[in-house]
């Protein structure tokens, strides 16, 4: 039990470092939360700083992979060690959603989520990949790509990736994307009114 306080505390930690917040302001000078959606994620850096944004999204999803990493390298081996990674990749979304260094105020998680679940269901994450850039292809709406991706992880991981028998790295995974879906219902209000911002491609 106390492998799993000690990778979910690491995992909230790590998860919780604001990159695009630290980037926006080193580099620019700004605060993201006052521009754009008011979200310290990849989008909204990004609509600042494409680079920046580029930049925010790997670190996010790197922040999630170390944690899960560190998690797996530090806890002995042992029947349940996945749990620990687990408890490690889970804490790392809610860190991101809601850092104490921002008064709670987070990030989405979608970045952060796949950095994190890659070791644990690569297959999984792999599809969801595959689904997120057709649905914006086809509909041009990240938020929507991002949903739609997110929800099918537990039964991607439970088929693709063998989870199937485990219903505690189940419910990890279903209670991460739950997160980061209800994190994502100011986006959902704006597509069921038609108002959420499509994302412009540029045609060569």
């Amino acid at each position: 039990m106390t492998d799993l306080f000690l990778t979910a505390a690491l995992g909230y930690l790590l998860g919780s470092i604001p990159f695009g917040y630290l980037l926006v302001r080193i580099f620019h000078g700004q605060d993201v939360r006052e521009s754009g959606s008011g979200n310290i994620g990849a989008t909204n850096v990004s609509r600042t700083s494409p680079a920046l944004g580029i930049l925010t999204l790997v670190l996010d999803a790197l922040k999630g992979w170390l944690a899960v990493w560190l998690a797996q390298a530090l806890v002995l081996p042992h029947e349940r060690a996945y749990l620990a990674a687990g408890a490690a990749a889970l804490f790392a979304v809610v860190g991101h959603m809601f850092p104490v260094w921002l008064k709670f105020s987070g990030g989405k998680g979608v970045a952060t989520g796949l950095g994190a679940f890659v070791t644990l269901a690569p297959k999984a994450i792999l599809v969801m990949v595959v689904v997120f850039v057709l649905v914006v292809l086809a509909f041009r709406y990240v938020s929507l790509a991002s949903i739609t991706a997110t929800a099918l992880l537990p039964a991607l991981a439970a088929f693709l990736d063998g989870w199937r028998d485990t219903p505690l790295m189940l419910g990890v995974m279903t209670a991460a994307s739950a997160l980061i879906i209800v994190k994502h219902r100011a986006n959902l209000r704006r597509l069921f009114a038609g108002t959420e911002n499509r994302l412009h491609l540029r045609h060569g």
